[in-house]
């Protein structure tokens, strides 16, 4: 009697002990998939996170992309225009827009010429409607985007303080050494022959030493040096070298079929179009108008 009751109470407590461990695994079993889980929600609200901190990343820099208009342009412009864009128009243009302007300026033929052979423009703003014209014969500018922005005017200049008698443009022949822009290519050179022409002295200037400047700002230099006896430069120039220059005379009424108008254009192959657009209008508002006239241009807008 004694064994059997000894052998029952061995069996239940094993099946106590089997209980146990039983429960024991069940409750580790729960815990870890708990911990499982949790760690899965954890990671997917960390990975959507992330996700939506990028996007609003990217959201942020389209629109910092869009308000200060990073980028760049290509100007090509008349070397008449140099000073009125590197003292204040580009200077202007960028702190409004934050686009950058690269500018090239030498002869508006030269420029032309350069535009022709491929050269990366976005802008050509030309002393002349000759140039632009031919540009967009050619299919080069945007006709739609042309705008005749300025008026100059040609004027006869001599070395400050020069004694020669020379009060008018028929005057030039009292000279010995004559300056003016090469009239195969400069503006002001076609210009002035065309007044020579028109006061029906051009042939006699051929027996005086002619010399032929690569654009406007070298005739300027020649003479502002003494190089030139007179020269033939557009006002604008003459004003940024007052003092070492005197203006003499303006072309007369009549020696000019047309007025010396500056065009400016959009390319139609500009590698930035929206900043060239842009570059246009700006050019068109009253403060960009008000620089133009500081130095000596005349707005004709």
């Amino acid at each position: 009697m004694k064994k059997k009751l000894a052998i029952a109470l061995t069996l239940s407590m094993a099946a106590a002990l089997a209980g146990c461990g039983s429960s024991s695994s069940g409750t580790t079993a729960a815990a870890a998939e708990t911990t499982a889980a949790a760690e899965t929600t954890a990671a997917a609200e960390t990975t959507a996170t992330v996700k939506t901190t990028a996007a609003a990343a990217d959201t942020t820099a389209v629109a910092a992309d869009t308000t200060t208009g990073d980028g760049e342009i290509m100007l090509a412009a008349a070397a008449s225009l140099k000073n009125t864009f590197e003292d204040k128009l580009i200077p202007m243009f960028k702190e409004q827009t934050g686009i950058s302007v690269t500018a090239t300026y030498d002869s508006s033929g030269k420029l032309q010429t350069q535009i022709e052979e491929g050269a990366p423009v976005d802008v050509f703003f030309s002393a002349s409607m000759k140039q632009m014209n031919a540009l967009q014969d050619e299919k080069m500018i945007d006709a739609d985007s042309v705008v005749k922005l300025l008026e100059n005017k040609l004027v006869m200049i001599v070395p400050a303080g020069s004694t020669l008698e020379l009060k008018e443009f028929s005057d030039v022949l009292n000279a010995n050494t004559i300056a003016i822009g090469d009239p195969e290519s400069v503006p002001a050179g076609q210009y002035a022959k065309e007044a020579f022409t028109n006061l029906g002295i051009w042939d006699a200037l051929q027996e005086k030493t002619l010399s032929l400047g690569t654009n406007v700002t070298e005739v300027l230099e020649w003479v502002a040096a003494g190089s030139a006896d007179v020269g033939f430069v557009y006002k604008t120039d003459a004003m940024s070298k007052a003092g070492q220059v005197d203006i003499v005379a303006e072309a007369p009424e009549g020696s000019l079929e047309n007025p010396v108008i500056y065009p400016v254009g959009q390319l139609t192959n500009a590698v930035n179009p929206e900043g060239a657009a842009a570059f246009l209008e700006f050019l068109q508002t009253k403060e960009a108008l008000a620089v133009f006239e500081e130095y000596g241009f005349t707005p004709n807008v």
